[in-house]
């Protein structure tokens, strides 16, 4: 409760800001300021600690798996201010106002982690969506954030429909909106119970980009401002696997091995579909949004096994895959050419920035001593500890392998590839830029050494 209110008034604050002070770097430190406000409050209410005594009546209830998953989102939104801050403010006159979004999507992803309600659920995925919509267009004089804005609104809104259709069934059937009313009985589906649990997967597969229902993820992350791209692809596609997770475990753990199957092939999709896709791209970005595809396919594994070390693992993936995308996008949002071929020779003329970025994408391929080997490690396991799903995690470490070709590339144009003479971009990197990634790189190898000092809290 502590995250959902300072995250809330501290958008309010935001909001304000602007007013304040027109500095946009002044701005951007009291952001960053309230991401540490709000880390401290949600750790101190996990050590026992509440700053708010408010009865929500069993609509929210934290456990250490939703405060973990609150600390990596803040670790991970700290992250993403200090190394996005130039980008942001330089994407509006009044970045206040885009500050204010992230905060109070940043009070809906809190709500998410704490949920016990469909209606609570309902509430954090909106509060969490509306505010992107606005981000995702908010190049208002590119036409490609205006098509990345619309495409997204119909789709999250189509997405939302069936969310309530199904929220609709399971409550005539049930006659109750908590989730473990709803998993109460045997392990029997009636009717409406089974429309209700279809509905509510085809719909959070669309908010997490899982195949069939990914359509709209490229051209989405592709036309968001990059700035915004990185913060979608990560934070929100973090809180949508954690709110899979929770709500299927919780609502639908009796009846697990009716539904096991349809998702099943929803993972198989989404791994071949989003690294054999990825392969063919010539835009980074473009290949990172078809990799966040893949990573989804991993991710629901999680979902697949329901178990500890699901639990643990989707932490671990959370952070793993956070850092490194952020990483990633920081540096791609300085480029205006986001080709592969435009990253010829990087390594030459900018080895520290050229390193991070290395090991961010050694850790998006799985690569061992980083973190993201240790979180595919975590994913297969508990799905091999579930039983029965041996194809399964072959086929994902088939996809694992592929990946590596695609990540690849891009390590071979920065490194092995000499320069395009005939290109005019220069960059330029801050040393506290540079820092930054350094120890962004740093976190991914401490993480990929010792896993254990993250997922010890579960």
């Amino acid at each position: 409760m502590n995250a959902i209110i300072i995250s809330a008034l501290w958008g309010v604050l935001m909001m304000y800001a602007g007013f304040i002070t027109s500095n946009k770097k002044t701005v951007s430190v009291i952001a960053v300021v309230g991401v540490l406000a709000v880390l401290v409050s949600n750790w101190l209410e996990y050590s026992g600690l509440p700053f708010f005594n408010i009865d929500t009546k069993g609509m929210l209830v934290y456990n250490s798996f939703g405060y973990m998953f609150n600390v990596v989102s803040h670790l991970t939104l700290l992250m993403y201010f200090l190394l996005s801050a130039k980008e942001i403010e330089g994407s509006s006159k009044s970045p206040s106002d885009h500050y204010a979004l992230i905060f109070f999507i940043t009070a809906g992803i809190s709500i998410i982690a704490g949920f016990k309600s469909l209606l609570m659920l309902f509430i954090g995925i909106e509060i969490v969506s509306i505010p992107l919509y606005v981000l995702a267009g908010s190049d208002k004089s590119n036409l490609k954030s205006n098509e990345a804005a619309l495409k997204y609104f119909l789709m999250g809104s189509f997405s939302t429909g069936l969310l309530l259709m199904g929220i609709a069934f399971l409550y005539g059937d049930a006659g109750t909106f908590y989730l473990e009313g709803i998993n109460m009985g045997g392990g029997f589906l009636s009717p409406m119970k089974t429309i209700g649990l279809v509905l509510l997967m085809v719909s959070m597969a669309f908010k997490v980009s899982a195949a069939p229902f990914h359509f709209w993820t490229p051209d989405v992350y592709d036309g968001t401002p990059t700035v915004y791209t990185s913060f979608m692809a990560t934070l929100v596609k973090s809180a949508g696997f954690f709110a899979f997770l929770k709500l299927f475990e919780t609502a639908f753990g009796k009846v697990h091995n009716q539904w096991e199957v349809l998702l099943s092939v929803i993972i198989v999709l989404t791994i071949i579909v989003g690294n054999i896709t990825a392969v063919f791209q010539q835009s980074v970005k473009r290949m990172l949004s078809y990799s966040s595809i893949a990573q989804a396919g991993f991710m629901l594994l999680g979902v697949y096994a329901m178990n500890l070390m699901a639990k643990q693992g989707i932490i671990l993936y959370f952070a793993a895959y956070g850092f490194a995308s952020i990483g990633l996008f920081a540096v791609l949002a300085k480029f205006k050419d986001h080709s592969i071929e435009g990253l010829n020779g990087f390594a030459k003329k900018h080895p520290v920035v050229a390193a991070s970025m290395l090991v961010s994408l050694l850790s998006l391929a799985g690569i061992p001593l980083t973190a993201g080997f240790f979180a595919k490690y975590y994913m297969l396991l508990s799905a091999m500890k579930y039983g029965n799903s041996l194809w399964l995690v072959i086929v994902a470490i088939l996809g694992a392998a592929v990946s590596i070709y695609y990540y690849f590339r891009v390590i071979q144009a920065m490194y092995f590839k000499e320069e395009n003479t005939d290109s005019t971009e220069e960059i330029s990197f801050t040393a506290p830029f540079k820092v930054m990634m350094v120890i962004n790189a740093i976190l991914l190898l401490v993480l990929g050494v010792h896993p254990d000092w993250l997922i010890m809290f579960l």
